[in-house]
């Protein structure tokens, strides 16, 4: 089973979040839809952005964690702008 490493936008708060999933469609729901209480919940709708296949959720981990750092800030910023 492949693990994601995603982005979400919620263009209604200008907020990001980064997180990782065996299951990226329940996931996405999950935060859009299904959850009644998080983080995610409070700045609802959210747009998926980018995506990443892994085939390992140790892979996942580390990418989530890259993604969440500075660098990986930066990056992100760059694909919301294109």
């Amino acid at each position: 089973m492949p693990f994601h490493v995603y982005v979400l936008y919620s263009p209604d708060h200008n907020k990001i979040y980064v997180g990782y999933s065996g299951s990226l469609e329940s996931r996405l729901a999950s935060h859009n839809d299904l959850a009644t209480k998080g983080w995610t919940v409070k700045f609802r709708p959210w747009e998926l952005i980018h995506t990443e296949e892994f085939e390992t959720k140790g892979e996942a981990m580390v990418r989530e964690k890259q993604l969440k750092s500075g660098q990986g800030r930066e990056f992100i910023r760059r694909i919301k702008l294109m």
